[in-house]
């Protein structure tokens, strides 16, 4: 939602995607009222095998053109891999992952085609070491940043700037609209939503590359590489137990 409050705020048409119809059009009455822009909502499932294909079909259809793409869309799961359930776990492979990979191979020829084109590609610190207990989700993050990350480069040369955002810790937005207070140890740890799309935005602007916001982020994704691959998940585990 952040996102698209921004670049609504920015003057940017909008097609929102979402699962829940009724909260979607909502939303996307919301920020027609408050910018001049056009809002196009599709109630879609992205974790639905083919959505992302589907999706890039309708927007075809209609003559819709996508200049950036943000692909936001993602959950995670807590709890032991044995004991959580793979029709549930494999849902979140499709979202994270497969829909990702879907939208981007099919919205990239239509996206070629215009001067000013970019990808926003939202994984997470997660994705930086194998975390117990999480075992599925860090591997969907770990997946998307090497995807993003080497797909930057091959998309360089056509002019396609390519944005690999690693938040760690988002700072919930309470409903009475009242921003949460982080402070001490946490303070470095937790951005609020608006600071990543900042940060992600201003990195488009700047030609693309791999953010990682927040300092305390930054130096544990830099410590991890001083520590051998193999005793990082044990560390993770004694933090990360359910």
């Amino acid at each position: 939602m952040a996102f698209a409050r921004e670049l609504a705020r920015r003057g940017q048409n909008l097609v929102l995607v979402a699962r829940s119809a009724e909260p979607l059009h909502a939303f996307a009455s919301e920020l027609r009222q408050s910018n001049p822009v056009a809002v196009i909502a599709i109630p879609l499932d992205l974790s639905v095998p083919g959505a992302g294909q589907i999706l890039a079909e309708q927007l075809a259809s209609g003559s819709v053109p996508i200049e950036l793409l943000v692909n936001n869309a993602g959950f995670g799961l807590r709890g032991e891999f044995r004991e959580l359930s793979v029709s549930r776990q494999l849902e979140m492979l499709r979202l994270n992952n497969e829909a990702i990979v879907e939208l981007t191979y099919n919205l990239l020829p239509g996206m070629l085609e215009r001067k000013e084109k970019g990808i926003i590609n939202i994984s997470s610190t997660a994705g930086f070491q194998p975390i117990p207990f999480a075992s599925i989700y860090s591997a969907t993050k770990a997946f998307l940043t090497t995807f993003s990350l080497a797909l930057e480069q091959e998309l360089r040369p056509s002019g396609v700037t390519v944005v690999t955002v690693c938040p760690g810790r988002i700072r919930k937005q309470p409903e009475n609209g009242a921003e949460q207070s982080t402070v001490g140890r946490l303070a470095g740890v937790y951005q609020s939503p608006e600071e990543v799309v900042d940060r992600s935005l201003r990195a488009l602007t700047n030609g693309g590359g791999l953010i990682v916001p927040g300092a305390l982020n930054k130096f544990s994704v830099f410590a991890q590489r001083l520590i051998p691959r193999k005793v990082v998940p044990r560390l993770v585990a004694k933090m990360s137990k359910v």
